[in-house]
């Protein structure tokens, strides 16, 4: 009984600083489906990384929030709805409801055929090199260290690969990174890869998360 009771009070701590957060309380004012919004905000206001015309891949876009933020910024009012100059190309292994002008594809970014349908998606939009790569995916977290930043940097490859294959010389990848076993090999491979490196804490994290997201600037010419 005392570990249920416990779990409750956790639970109901929770809810009371998720109802309570201002970032919550500002996204359900602003029509955005989750806080996440504002931490690609104050990544895009801190390094100018979107701009009206561009062709963006969001990897990870569940629930959609930043593919929300990511259409207004293409849209020559801001509006979450009608013209929209610009490509987004949403991608999640879970469904996403859909965003006004967002081509969503639902599957795992890890496997070989979701990577081809991406792919495809940007051939048949006349796309051949992307200008920003977003991605919020992040793995189940087992609490086990090791395999904790196996998972995190599996993920951070695949991205990085794909910038590597699909960017412009001077576009941008954004990823997700959790301070622990993963994070000083993460920011070597991106040293490795770009010309500029950028690790940014948005306040809109909160406070006792270890998260943080790692910007990439112009790729490095292969060797």
């Amino acid at each position: 009984m005392k570990v249920k009771t416990q779990s409750k009070k956790v639970n109901k701590a929770w809810l009371n600083q998720h109802v309570n957060d201002p970032y919550v309380r500002l996204a359900q004012k602003d029509g955005y489906r989750a806080r996440a919004a504002y931490k690609l905000q104050e990544i895009d206001e801190l390094l100018g990384l979107v701009h009206p015309g561009q062709v963006v891949v969001d990897l990870g876009s569940t629930p959609g929030a930043w593919s929300q933020y990511l259409r207004r910024r293409l849209s020559p009012n801001g509006a979450a709805a009608g013209e929209l100059r610009g490509t987004i190309i949403a991608l999640d292994l879970l469904p996403m409801e859909t965003v006004e002008g967002v081509h969503f594809i639902q599957g795992d970014f890890r496997e070989a055929g979701v990577l081809a349908e991406l792919e495809q998606a940007l051939v048949d939009k006349g796309v051949q090199q992307v200008d920003l790569v977003v991605s919020d995916m992040a793995p189940n977290l087992s609490g086990i260290g090791a395999t904790d930043a196996a998972r995190i940097t599996d993920l951070i490859e695949l991205a990085v690969d794909f910038a590597v294959h699909h960017l412009k010389p001077d576009g941008a990848l954004v990823v997700k990174l959790f301070h622990g076993g993963a994070y000083d090999p993460m920011v070597a491979l991106f040293r490795r890869t770009f010309r500029t490196v950028k690790p940014v804490k948005p306040k809109a994290s909160r406070d006792k998360s270890s998260e943080t997201f790692l910007v990439g600037l112009g790729l490095k010419k292969a060797v």
